[in-house]
């Protein structure tokens, strides 16, 4: 073994406490078990240090007589440990064999016990996830069989007490010179076999039930967003508790508005009479037709913008705005008289546009030349 001190193995000064100091070593030995590095002697030498040296600091007696002679522990306090083992660091590996040995038996325990959480997914219209709904979904979960009350067993049988573990759910498994507690495979772990299982379950204690749920979709939900509805998923085994259910929203995309955020956009074609003299349309929005003041010279593509007319904030107060971009139309069927009347608007116009087309035939007369 290495001759650096037992603080300098597990990685901790001097002054570390108890707690720091099993911290440090419960992680090495995680690191370093022979089952992990199976044929590495470097990492089976760098375990039985790290043990032998949590041995000695873990006990105030012996981390004291360490500190004033410096030494390290001799053969014979190393038989000791070993003997020992038991008594010396169980309190730390009961967590690391757990953790280490088939993922832990007490998370395990626990999420055999747990009713597995459902997925869902959901498609709905733009306004009803803009304003918010209710609507009826129908799923399939796991619900605690009827016939026998979840137990598995036939109504008026008793499960039996399963002979390879008795009835403790557990075995003692050993690796290399430590024992571990794992489930017991016989029974899985619940210390009792079904001798006269459930025929509508088959001695699940489950069954596949179908439900209707009514699902109340808020104001402002987009695409992608999960919605959790706890305890709706499927019932737990053993009077374990439900999971829960998970709907994950698609929105359609809608024929007129565009979605940006809390902010809705559209476009609006107006005629050039409009555009150029000025007036009030309605236009629609989320709930209902809203008054839009169009501004006299308004050219094509401009953003008009109404406060508070988009989608509510769902992490914030307040709403998003309504973005409309107006499109100037140009007439294409004139009749004689509108044709005649735009022929006299251009001509009281003329003077308006000379200096433009003075300044057209100078470029085009300079383009010429070039």
């Amino acid at each position: 073994m290495s001759k650096r001190d037992y603080y300098s193995i597990l990685g901790v000064s001097r002054s570390a406490t108890a707690e720091e100091i099993k911290k440090a070593y419960r992680s090495l030995a995680i690191k370093y078990h022979p089952d992990k590095n199976p044929g590495n002697r470097i990492a089976e030498e760098r375990f039985k240090e790290t043990s032998e040296a949590y041995s000695v600091l873990k006990n105030s007696q012996k981390r004291a007589s360490f500190d004033q002679s410096g030494r390290r522990a001799s053969s014979t306090d190393f038989n000791d440990f070993g003997k020992g083992f038991g008594a010396g660091i169980d309190d730390v590996f009961e967590d690391i064999f757990k953790e280490f040995f088939s993922g832990g038996s007490k998370q395990r325990e626990t999420a055999d016990k747990n009713g597995d959480d459902l997925k869902y997914n959901l498609e709905t219209s733009f306004e009803e996830a803009a304003l918010g709904t209710k609507t009826k979904i129908r799923i399939t979960r796991k619900e605690t069989c009827r016939s026998c009350v979840g137990s598995g067993a036939i109504k008026g049988t008793n499960p039996i007490i399963c002979y390879v573990c008795n009835g403790s759910g557990k075995i003692k498994v050993h690796q290399g010179f430590f024992a571990v507690n794992q489930n017991c495979s016989h029974c899985k772990g619940d210390g009792k076999i079904l001798r006269d299982p459930c025929p509508n379950c088959y001695g699940s204690g489950l069954i596949d039930v179908q439900r209707v749920l009514t699902l109340k979709i808020p104001e402002g939900v987009e695409s992608g967003q999960k919605l959790r509805l706890p305890g709706e998923g499927s019932h737990g085994a053993n009077g374990g508790p439900s999971g829960d259910l998970i709907v994950s929203i698609s929105v359609r995309e809608h024929s007129f508005f565009v979605r940006e955020g809390y902010d809705i956009h559209c476009e609006i074609p107006i005629s050039f009479i409009l555009a150029a003299l000025g007036g009030e349309i309605e236009v629609p929005s989320l709930k209902k037709k809203v008054k839009l003041k169009i501004l006299e010279g308004t050219q094509s593509g401009q953003i008009y913008r109404l406060k508070g007319k988009g989608i509510v904030k769902t992490h914030g107060s307040g709403h998003g705005d309504l973005l409309i971009k107006v499109v100037v139309k140009t007439p294409t069927r004139l009749s004689s008289r509108q044709k005649e009347l735009l022929e006299e608007f251009a001509l009281i116009s003329e003077d308006s546009f000379k200096p433009l087309k003075k300044n057209f035939f100078r470029k085009l007369k300079d383009f010429l030349q070039s």
